[in-house]
C-alpha cells in the first residue's frame, strides 16, 4: 500500500485525487489545498473542489495560507507518507519538503513547453495540435524536474478549453496510476533547458480584444472561454464566434455582412463570423438581435 499525501486545487485536481481515493494499492493520507475563496457578486466563501471531495472521505485536510511557513512545513514532515502527489496545487513546495519524500507532478503540458500557472490556455493560444500531461520529479525549480513519463493527445481546430481541460484530466489520471505503481527514479530523463517555454498566470484583462487579427482572436476565444472571455474596450462580450477567414485586410470591428443567425465582423487581418452577444449588465442575446436594437447595419463598428 502506497501512502500519499496530495496537494492540488481545482477540479483537475480533484479527478485526480478522486482516482488515487478509489486505487486499491493506495492510501491518501491527507489533502493540502488552497484556502477557501470569496465567489460571485455575493462573495460567498467557497471550498476548493479538492477540499470537497476529501470531506466526503474523511480525509484529514489542510489549508495553508503559505506553504512555506515554518510551522507548516513542521506539519507536513510529521505525517508519514510514501510520495506526496502534486496537481495543480498554486504554492511552490519549499525544499524541506521536496527532501523529505519524493514529490511528483502532474502538469498538463508536454514539459519542458509551457512551465508555469496556464499551459492549457497556452496551448490553444498558440494553436498546437498537440498536448499532453507530464509527470516529473519536483526540484526546487518552477516545472524544472526530471522527466517520469509523459502522456500526449491531439487537439482539434476548434477544440475549447473546457473540452480539452476534461481530455487531459482523464489523461493525467491514467498516468498518475501507473507512475505510482512503477516510479523509478533512475530512469527520469532531464528536461532540455534550450527548450523551455513559460506561461504567466491568466488574469481578467487578457481577454480584452481589438479586432487586429482574427486567427489570434479565434484562439483566444477558445483558451478564454468562458472565463475571463473576450470582450471590447466597452466591456461587449463576444459570448460565441467562429473564424470566418484570416487573409483578407479589412476595418478592425466593422460589420460587414448580417444573415438570420449571425454576424460578420471585419478585423485588420480576416474576419470572424459572431452569433451570441451580451453587453454590460445585460443578458447574452443574438448578435442580430443587439444589432436591431442598436439599429446598426452594415458599415457600423462592434465595439
Amino acid at each position: 500500500m502506497t501512502r500519499i499525501v496530495f496537494m492540488g486545487t481545482p477540479e483537475y485536481a480533484r479527478d485526480i485525487l478522486q482516482t488515487l481515493i478509489t486505487a486499491e494499492d493506495v492510501e491518501v493520507v491527507a489533502v493540502y489545498t488552497q484556502p477557501d475563496k470569496p465567489v460571485g457578486r455575493k462573495a460567498i466563501l467557497t471550498p476548493p473542489s479538492v477540499k470537497v471531495l476529501a470531506q466526503q472521505y474523511d480525509i484529514p485536510i489542510f489549508q495553508p495560507n503559505r506553504l512555506r511557513d515554518e510551522d507548516v512545513v513542521d506539519e507536513v514532515l510529521e505525517i508519514p507518507c510514501d510520495l506526496i502527489i502534486v496537481a495543480a496545487y498554486g504554492q511552490i513546495l519549499p525544499k524541506a519538503i521536496l527532501d523529505y519524500v519524493p514529490c511528483i507532478n502532474l502538469h498538463a503540458s508536454i514539459l519542458p513547453q509551457y512551465r508555469g500557472a496556464s499551459p492549457i490556455q497556452q496551448t490553444l493560444l498558440n494553436d498546437d495540435n498537440q498536448s499532453g500531461v507530464t509527470a516529473m520529479w519536483m526540484d526546487v525549480g518552477l516545472d524544472t524536474g526530471a522527466i517520469i513519463e509523459i502522456s500526449t493527445l491531439d487537439i482539434a481546430p476548434d477544440e475549447m478549453v473546457e473540452s480539452l481541460y476534461e481530455r487531459l484530466t482523464t489523461l493525467a489520471c491514467d498516468l498518475t496510476l501507473n507512475v505510482i505503481r512503477m516510479w523509478d527514479r533512475k530512469s527520469a530523463a532531464p528536461q532540455e533547458e534550450d527548450k523551455a517555454t513559460h506561461c504567466k498566470k491568466i488574469s481578467k484583462s487578457d481577454g480584452l480584444i481589438t479586432f487586429d487579427d482574427a486567427f489570434e482572436i479565434h484562439n483566444r476565444y477558445r483558451a478564454f472561454t468562458p472565463w475571463p472571455g473576450i470582450f471590447t474596450e466597452s466591456g461587449l462580450k463576444i459570448k460565441s464566434l467562429t473564424l470566418e477567414e484570416c487573409e483578407s485586410i479589412g476595418n478592425a470591428g466593422e460589420i460587414i455582412a448580417i444573415d438570420l443567425n449571425s454576424i460578420v465582423v471585419a478585423c485588420t487581418r480576416g474576419s470572424l463570423r459572431v452569433t451570441t452577444l451580451q453587453a454590460p449588465s445585460k443578458q447574452e442575446t443574438s448578435a442580430v438581435a443587439y444589432l436591431n436594437g442598436k439599429r446598426w447595419v452594415c458599415g457600423n463598428i462592434l465595439a
